[in-house]
């Protein structure tokens, strides 16, 4: 059976494709992928070709990119190229370039496919990245879940070359002349993926020359053993986790039975990437500390009095916003606030709308989340006051306090928390002449 055979048979396998599926390939210009190409031009579906260049090895993403496009001219095949900054993106969001190349290539990936309106995109990962990152993850402690690799499909992400050995592919790559490009990138040790296929692997191999099939069997083993287990968990799972705005919850007392059970409550959390350390921190604090917060790499878990709370982290949410005197708008999060500036001093009494007395501002103003130690002088009420008190007699939630804006004057002081309090200090008066008023709503 030749190799096109193979694939095939593999989509089919893994129920990948449907006949009439138009495919995006995503094509780096290295062997894996421009294989990957080479065998979908001649296996009769509607495909095209995405590329990235990250503009991180000067002329040698050039010439990645002018390799994938004469591939694309000669094969009749459509092109989509995206350049991106990739090290500017890293240092804005304060993530690693690898990171950064990753989170930047599948945003594009999915828009193309959305925009093309094309059924699947196809990454060239093969059956030994399967294996490096099932070793990765076994060093990072992920547990019987991370044991499983890479998946054949996920939501619209295919891998159709997962059966083939690095080996074969470098084979066939030679046997039909394709042409392709090394990334020098994949030679270096400083990559922990890199040290555990030059280093590790060869190891391995040395006690078992047979060591790709023999590890793939035992990645199928963790598979099952992980969705028998699965049977057990899920049902819980679903009687526990609910959905809320933002997020999901949990009610103590429905998860109170199960809280003595540490390795039971990491497979309950498996989908949030809670360690068992974070959870075991979670057992001691559930009697003693109500509001803490946890953390894992993607969400937050808020230890209500009553509930728990988890959601998303915002990595792209601006944390603050200025109003500057000539501000007729601007937005925070999900609110947008409209400014104007006026003689008019008849009192509002809404929540919404803010009337400060103009001339005790000091521009710029910031709108930003509240922060530990935060005072006010809340109108209507004596003396001064810290938010996170307002906030627990409101019976407002931590998750829900980082999303109220706070509007803070340019010498530090509360002005208003918006949607519920200003601050008594900048109410209008008679003596006032001149007032800006913000009226704050959802964008």
């Amino acid at each position: 059976m030749n190799v096109l055979e193979r694939l095939m048979g593999y989509i089919e396998k893994e129920h990948l494709l449907m006949p009439h599926d138009k495919i995006l390939l995503t094509v780096s210009g290295g062997k894996d992928s421009m294989l990957m190409a080479h065998l979908f031009t001649k296996a009769g579906y509607t495909v095209a070709i995405a590329h990235c260049n990250f503009q991180l090895r000067g002329s040698e993403s050039e010439e990645d990119e002018a390799l994938v496009r004469k591939f694309a001219v000669e094969n009749s095949v459509p092109i989509y190229v995206k350049h991106f900054d990739t090290k500017a993106y890293a240092k804005e969001h304060q993530i690693s370039i690898q990171m950064a190349a990753r989170e930047l290539r599948y945003a594009w990936f999915e828009k193309l496919r959305h925009e093309l309106q094309f059924d699947r995109i196809a990454v060239a990962q093969h059956l030994n990245d399967h294996i490096e990152t099932v070793l990765l993850n076994l060093s990072r402690g992920t547990g019987l879940q991370g044991l499983q690799g890479i998946f054949p499909i996920r939501e619209r992400i295919i891998r159709p070359l997962l059966f083939l050995k690095a080996s074969e592919i470098e084979h066939f790559v030679k046997m039909y002349g394709i042409a392709y490009r090394d990334d020098q990138s994949n030679f270096s040790t400083k990559y922990a993926r890199n040290k555990i296929r030059i280093d590790i692997i060869p190891h391995f191999k040395k006690l078992q020359p047979d060591f790709e099939t023999v590890f793939e069997q035992n990645i199928n083993h963790f598979k099952e053993s992980y969705q028998l287990l699965q049977q057990f968990v899920e049902p819980i799972r679903k009687k526990l986790f609910y959905p809320i705005d933002e997020g999901w919850g949990v009610r103590k007392e429905d998860l109170e039975p199960y809280m003595d059970n540490l390795p039971l409550l990491y497979e309950l959390f498996s989908a949030f990437n809670f360690s068992k350390a974070v959870l075991s921190d979670l057992q001691y604090a559930w009697v003693r500390e109500s509001g803490r917060i946890f953390q894992s790499d993607c969400y937050h878990m808020l230890l209500d009095r009553n509930e728990l709370f988890i959601r998303e982290k915002e990595f792209i949410s601006p944390d603050e916003a200025l109003i500057t005197s000539e501000t007729s708008t601007v937005e925070w999060k999900q609110y947008c606030f409209h400014a104007h500036i006026s003689t008019d001093i008849a009192i509002v009494k809404s929540r919404d709308v803010a009337k400060l007395d103009y001339d005790l501002l000091v521009f710029p103003l910031t709108i930003r989340s509240w922060k530990v130690g935060d005072c006010f002088y809340p109108l209507g009420m004596e003396g001064r006051k810290k938010l996170s008190d307002f906030f627990i007699n409101k019976k407002i939630s931590l998750f829900e306090k980082e999303n109220i804006p706070i509007l803070v004057n340019g010498n530090g002081d509360i002005l208003w928390v918006a949607n519920y309090r200003m601050d008594n200090r900048y109410k209008i008066t008679a003596n006032t002449k001149k007032v800006l008023t913000l009226v704050c709503g959802i964008d």
